[in-house]
């Protein structure tokens, strides 16, 4: 509930923001949005530190956008449901390549009410990335992507491992 009500007061904020921009800066602001598939899991556990994006101009390092940092249950975004996970302005007049999940060590999945550490190769340092490869609009650009948990959750001998499945919705 309280992620629901953070997400609700930032796109509020967002909205506000967005209608003082004049734009003379030619920036544009960017919403990366999280949702979910069904899965067979009681909780899927993501401690999410940082949310990146990079763009199509290849001098260009990955951007940081302002974070709604914390631990964020897959499952609570099902059906319809997605929370802000992060915004910011990018220049514009590009093409959105990739958006990268930092995550933290506190990952888990909660299964048969056990719940059990899940392990996330690489998520630490490299990061998530995701493919999105869209051109960016003078307003603001929203980007919904579905992480699919039930896909992404593998477990090998008793362990859990996060094979991420996340599409562009």
């Amino acid at each position: 509930m309280k992620n629901i009500l953070l997400a609700t007061a930032c796109a509020c904020c967002i909205c506000l923001l967005a209608a003082c921009n004049k734009n003379d800066d030619k920036t544009t602001l960017v919403n990366t949005r999280l949702t979910d598939d069904p899965c067979q899991c009681q909780q899927v556990n993501l401690e999410i530190e940082e949310i990146q994006v990079k763009l199509s101009d290849d001098t260009t390092d990955w951007i940081a956008l302002n974070t709604n940092d914390g631990i964020y249950d897959l499952l609570l975004y099902q059906n319809g449901v997605d929370t802000l996970l992060a915004t910011g302005f990018v220049p514009v007049d590009l093409q959105l390549k990739e958006v990268r999940f930092i995550l933290g060590d506190e990952n888990t999945v909660m299964v048969d009410s056990t719940i059990y550490p899940l392990e996330t190769p690489s998520a630490q340092s490299s990061g998530l990335k995701v493919k999105i490869d869209k051109d960016l609009d003078f307003d603001v650009n929203t980007f919904v992507l579905d992480f699919d948990a039930g896909e992404s959750v593998k477990e090998q001998n008793g362990k859990y491992k996060l094979e991420p499945v996340i599409k562009l919705k």
